[in-house]
């Protein structure tokens, strides 16, 4: 009997899970209702909140189970710590790539100003604990310099995602824009934090994200030229 009502009660999880992905993608709103999650999932109002507790809880394993980021980032072989960094940020984006209309609606929640439920539930702390252990390894191998705060550069390697996320969602940049940008911006910080012999790692993937830049945003690109004046 008891595991009759575990499986009942995991089939629930899942189907609101399932139902929440699929509002956030049609809705473009993170900002769940869960009245209409519980109609989206076919479950009483009281089941989200009895098997979750609350909207950001909802979000999270929303996140958590679309991700598997871990076990796929531990098959990665490179060993040079700056490089796993690289490697890591490559794999979060291409869940961008992969369901661009879900995580644009995501983020397009995240960047308003009242969203910090919908922040908290991305910016966590395990999430930050994932990050620090990359820096903190990267500066135990001597690739970054002993006397850089990880938090802070964690915090700045934040910025720089969320800029160029925020580029992404006002359409200043295509999908295929984000893998380099954020490449490019973190080499760029873990360069500047860098030993030397980091700080030439860091060089040589500068180069070949800087290649793959494009020099114009996709707004740019489309703007009428300027009329031409004389003097």
């Amino acid at each position: 009997m008891e595991n009759r009502r575990d499986t009942a009660k995991a089939e629930r999880r899942s189907r609101i899970i399932k139902a929440a992905r699929d509002l956030i993608r049609e809705t473009g709103d993170a900002g769940l209702s869960m009245r209409a999650l519980a109609a989206k999932a076919g479950v009483s109002l009281a089941t989200p909140y009895n098997l979750f507790g609350s909207k950001r809880a909802v979000l999270v394993a929303v996140l958590e189970d679309i991700k598997g980021f871990g076990t796929r980032f531990a098959s990665f072989k490179s060993q040079d710590p700056l490089e796993r960094i690289l490697r890591a940020a490559r794999l979060a984006v291409s869940y961008y790539e992969d369901d661009p209309a879900f995580y644009r609606a995501l983020w397009t929640s995240i960047l308003a100003a009242s969203a910090s439920e919908e922040r908290s539930a991305i910016f966590n702390q395990k999430r930050d604990s994932f990050w620090m252990k990359l820096l903190d390894d990267a500066v135990a191998e001597g690739l970054l310099l002993p006397d850089i705060d990880t938090a802070v550069l964690l915090r700045n390697l934040d910025y720089t995602f969320r800029s160029v996320m925020l580029h992404w969602v006002i359409a200043e940049i295509e999908i295929e824009d984000i893998q380099p940008r954020v490449g490019y911006g973190y080499a760029l910080a873990l360069r500047g934090a860098a030993t030397p012999k980091g700080q030439q790692l860091m060089l040589k993937r500068l180069k070949t994200f800087q290649g793959q830049c494009p020099t114009h945003s996709a707004t740019r690109a489309h703007r009428p030229a300027a009329a031409e004046t004389t003097a």
